[in-house]
């Protein structure tokens, strides 16, 4: 058993009192196992306050955990689209929840003492770029492997996403991404799962999403790797259902100042005058969610841009919202930009 995933929290069905306390021992603060069949399958819950139960009503320690065991556990099912009840469970300081595949297997056990919430999205993270305008640096070394502070980028990326709950990843990998490959491996260390995607020539910011068809979710979630931000994932996720959204990217507010009075004119006449007006612009933030189902538009092994998405959507007329960024946001893209990140990574608020 690896006690850094969530197998820590399972206890075979026929396991003794005894087994329970030795786990309980393990798990400390976190004390509480769910009983599971051979093949993982849920059976019930256990904490330390029904063993105590149990022992007044003179179940011994070489019991089985069978005769006291809670039978109707909470629990979260994979892919539920509606986050309602995480939400929920959250806010009644319900901390330790077993995620359940529609067979009632458990395929996950998440913490709310060390993760926001639990998000039914895929992602997708786009890291096959060359990194021309940082070398030397990325001449040796991909760079969502350059670090920031004591973390390479793409793991921080990584870091932040999984915070939210998010389990199911694909990495789309190109140059170096033998190195990216052997960094992050499967996931199963950080207990989320990693697939890779490799690029034979570039495809743009969304062209290799066309090569996976196997999304666990209805929606997936597209960033690019090199992105240092603390986004709410979950309120853009809200933020989405609520607008009944297609696709949405989140926005990056820019401020201009124009130093003079601008005159609105029509016909050489002055209609208006605005006294050295701020105008705000929203640039974009390459972080994309979108429903699974517009990803057929995207084409088969082409170039293709996030941007072409969207103004191929916008032209059938389907929804694409706006979700603009109040935190931190950094696209480290140039030297000038590594620079100020090393700077500012001490001072975000994640």
């Amino acid at each position: 058993m690896e006690l850094n995933t969530y197998k820590k929290y399972l206890l075979k069905k026929g396991s003794t009192v005894r087994d329970a306390l030795a786990r309980f021992n393990i798990l400390a603060k976190d004390a509480i196992v769910f009983i599971v069949t051979e093949d993982n399958k849920l059976v019930g819950s256990l904490t330390d306050g029904d063993v105590r139960r149990g022992l007044l009503k003179g179940v011994g320690i070489d019991n089985l955990v069978d005769e006291i065991i809670e039978t109707n556990p909470r629990f979260i099912r994979k892919g539920e689209r509606d986050i309602t009840k995480v939400i929920e469970y959250r806010e009644k300081n319900f901390r330790i929840i077993p995620i359940l595949d529609k067979n009632d297997h458990i395929v996950n056990v998440i913490n709310f003492g060390e993760i926001k919430s639990y998000l039914p999205v895929d992602v997708v993270i786009m890291a096959g770029g060359r990194g021309e305008r940082l070398r030397p640096m990325t001449d040796k070394t991909p760079k969502p492997l350059l670090k920031v502070g004591n973390k390479p980028i793409l793991e921080r990326n990584l870091d932040r996403l999984a915070l939210f709950g998010i389990d199911d990843f694909w990495i789309s990998v190109k140059y170096l991404g033998q190195q990216i490959e052997a960094y992050f491996g499967n996931g199963s260390g950080r207990n989320i799962n990693i697939q890779y995607v490799w690029e034979d020539e570039p495809m743009g910011t969304i062209g290799a999403v066309s090569k996976i068809n196997n999304f666990q979710h209805d929606y997936v979630l597209i960033t690019n790797s090199d992105l240092i931000t603390n986004l709410d994932f979950e309120h853009f996720f809200l933020d989405f259902l609520q607008q009944d959204a297609d696709f949405s990217v989140v926005t990056i507010p820019y401020q201009v100042s124009i130093p003079y009075a601008v005159l609105e004119t029509s016909n050489g006449h002055v209609l208006s005058l605005k006294e050295k007006p701020t105008y705000t612009y929203y640039s974009n933030g390459g972080i994309y969610l979108l429903k699974r189902k517009v990803l057929k538009m995207i084409p088969k092994g082409k170039h293709f841009n996030a941007t072409n998405l969207m103004e191929t959507l916008i032209k059938k007329g389907f929804k694409v919202s706006s979700y603009p960024l109040s935190g931190y946001w950094l696209d480290v893209g140039s030297a000038h930009d590594f620079e100020k990140a090393q700077k500012d990574i001490h001072q975000i608020k994640f």
